[in-house]
């Protein structure tokens, strides 16, 4: 029909953590964690960077003006998701990206704005914006779709116009170029599963595949995917409500893919990797489209 039910449904959300001070779940435990922190975990900013001690990444602050500003996120917090940022970085280092990490980096207030609670977020994206102001970088590349979605749409009415890019999107530009080589290197059949907010809202659905199709491997479609895409159950807050009934979202999201008798579910969001890793086996395994990316370029250098 058309109808832009989200918008409808955060406004509503808005108006109940705002007028009514609300909040669905254990959401509150996360705006006092974003209040205190400027985090969701609740950690320190430096703790960020952490997981890539041994890695030696170049810091913006020290080192600008820079091609790429590599937006951590969230996922360098948890312990999964960092598997896929050190494959990601890893990648940048083959094709000799000149790229820097943000030791300053804020939550980005995306989760916070979902949730309904905008004060929050102006608050978040405004002191994000003045951070970057003082540095110089071509684009941004994120492997959270939210964020990309976040930097891109939602900062531009605070002022903030960034180039952002999600890392298929960048990583496809790199093989495109022949930075990076990748074609043929694995075999089995795989399917590939839709962020929300990559496939929907930044209408970005040929990269992922485009990466995917020359690794050698089958692609079979799920009966939902492109735009007509089905939510894995982690975006807008929904880790941290409660949301009755009988089969959880990443559960019937896992059942689509399991029709595909497919051995591999290929992600791209640090939140579908979370969420559909937590469904019980038996299932396909899931991989971060950087991790298997990874796995054929040193395959063919080695």
């Amino acid at each position: 029909m058309m109808i832009e039910h989200l918008d409808g449904m955060i406004a509503l959300r808005r108006f109940e953590t705002l007028e009514h001070g609300a909040t669905p779940g254990k959401a509150g435990d996360l705006f006092d964690a974003l209040r205190e922190t400027d985090t969701q975990s609740g950690n320190p900013l430096p703790a960020r960077l952490d997981f890539a001690a041994d890695l030696a990444l170049p810091l913006i602050e020290e080192q600008h003006p820079v091609e790429v500003l590599l937006w951590i996120g969230e996922g360098g917090f948890e312990l999964r998701n960092q598997r896929s940022l050190r494959a990601f970085i890893k990648l940048l280092r083959i094709a000799n990206v000149d790229f820097a990490v943000l030791a300053e980096e804020r939550d980005c207030g995306d989760t916070a704005r979902r949730l309904g609670d905008e004060i929050e977020f102006v608050r978040l994206a405004q002191a994000n914006i003045a951070t970057l102001s003082r540095y110089s970088f071509s684009s941004i590349v994120t492997l959270d779709p939210h964020v990309a979605h976040s930097l891109s749409r939602d900062y531009v009415a605070f002022g903030g116009n960034y180039q952002v890019f999600h890392h298929t999107t960048f990583l496809e530009s790199l093989v495109r170029d022949g930075r990076l080589s990748v074609e043929g290197q694995l075999n089995g059949r795989v399917t590939y599963h839709d962020p929300c907010y990559l496939g929907r809202y930044l209408n970005e659905i040929d990269a992922p595949r485009s990466l995917i199709d020359r690794l050698g491997v089958e692609r079979i479609e799920m009966a939902r995917h492109g735009r007509q895409s089905f939510c894995c159950g982690g975006g807008g807050g929904g880790p941290v409500t409660d949301i009755k009934g009988k089969q959880r979202i990443p559960d019937l999201r896992m059942e689509q893919a399991r029709e595909t008798e497919a051995e591999i579910i290929v992600v791209a969001c640090p939140n579908c990797t979370m969420m559909l890793e937590g469904v019980t086996q038996p299932r396909p395994l899931v991989r971060e489209l950087s991790e298997i990316l990874l796995e054929a370029v040193e395959g063919r250098s080695s």
